[in-house]
Protein backbone atom coordinates (compact mmCIF):
# COMPACT_ATOMS: atom_id res chain seq x y z
CA UNK A 1 0.00 0.00 0.00
CA UNK A 2 1.22 3.34 -0.62
CA UNK A 3 1.64 6.22 2.34
CA UNK A 4 0.32 9.40 1.16
CA UNK A 5 0.84 12.26 3.13
CA UNK A 6 -1.80 14.72 4.25
CA UNK A 7 -2.73 17.28 1.50
CA UNK A 8 -5.69 19.31 2.33
CA UNK A 9 -8.03 20.30 -0.63
CA UNK A 10 -8.75 23.83 -1.74
CA UNK A 11 -12.14 24.23 -2.27
CA UNK A 12 -12.22 27.52 -4.44
CA UNK A 13 -9.99 25.57 -6.87
CA UNK A 14 -12.62 23.85 -8.83
CA UNK A 15 -10.37 21.71 -11.00
CA UNK A 16 -9.10 18.20 -9.77
CA UNK A 17 -5.89 19.16 -9.67
CA UNK A 18 -5.64 22.25 -8.23
CA UNK A 19 -7.42 21.43 -5.73
CA UNK A 20 -4.60 18.84 -4.68
CA UNK A 21 -2.19 21.86 -5.31
CA UNK A 22 -0.49 23.34 -1.78
CA UNK A 23 -2.41 26.67 -0.49
CA UNK A 24 0.57 28.43 -1.00
CA UNK A 25 0.83 27.91 -4.89
CA UNK A 26 -2.74 28.94 -5.37
CA UNK A 27 -2.44 32.06 -2.90
CA UNK A 28 -2.04 35.38 -4.88
CA UNK A 29 0.74 37.75 -4.54
CA UNK A 30 0.07 41.66 -3.84
CA UNK A 31 1.61 44.07 -6.07
CA UNK A 32 4.38 45.84 -5.42
CA UNK A 33 3.73 49.11 -3.58
CA UNK A 34 4.03 52.23 -6.26
CA UNK A 35 6.60 53.84 -4.50
CA UNK A 36 9.00 51.31 -5.47
CA UNK A 37 7.69 51.13 -9.17
CA UNK A 38 10.67 51.38 -11.35
CA UNK A 39 10.90 53.40 -14.77
CA UNK A 40 9.70 50.98 -17.74
CA UNK A 41 12.54 51.11 -20.42
CA UNK A 42 10.70 51.89 -23.84
CA UNK A 43 13.18 51.86 -26.32
CA UNK A 44 13.44 47.68 -26.51
CA UNK A 45 11.96 48.80 -30.08
CA UNK A 46 14.58 50.82 -31.44
CA UNK A 47 17.13 48.61 -30.22
CA UNK A 48 15.39 45.58 -31.76
CA UNK A 49 15.45 47.50 -35.14
CA UNK A 50 18.94 48.45 -34.93
CA UNK A 51 20.30 45.16 -33.99
CA UNK A 52 18.39 43.63 -36.64
CA UNK A 53 18.96 46.77 -39.15
CA UNK A 54 22.95 45.58 -38.48
CA UNK A 55 22.46 42.31 -38.54
CA UNK A 56 20.89 42.09 -42.09
CA UNK A 57 23.47 45.19 -43.51
CA UNK A 58 26.38 42.98 -41.83
CA UNK A 59 24.79 39.80 -43.97
CA UNK A 60 23.88 41.45 -47.35
CA UNK A 61 27.65 43.27 -47.35
CA UNK A 62 29.10 40.30 -46.68
CA UNK A 63 27.44 38.38 -49.76
CA UNK A 64 28.40 41.61 -52.17
CA UNK A 65 32.00 41.70 -51.61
Amino acid sequence: MRNRTLVLTTESARHPFRQRLPAHVLRVMEKSPASKARVVDDDNDWKLFGLSFCAFFTAFYSFIS
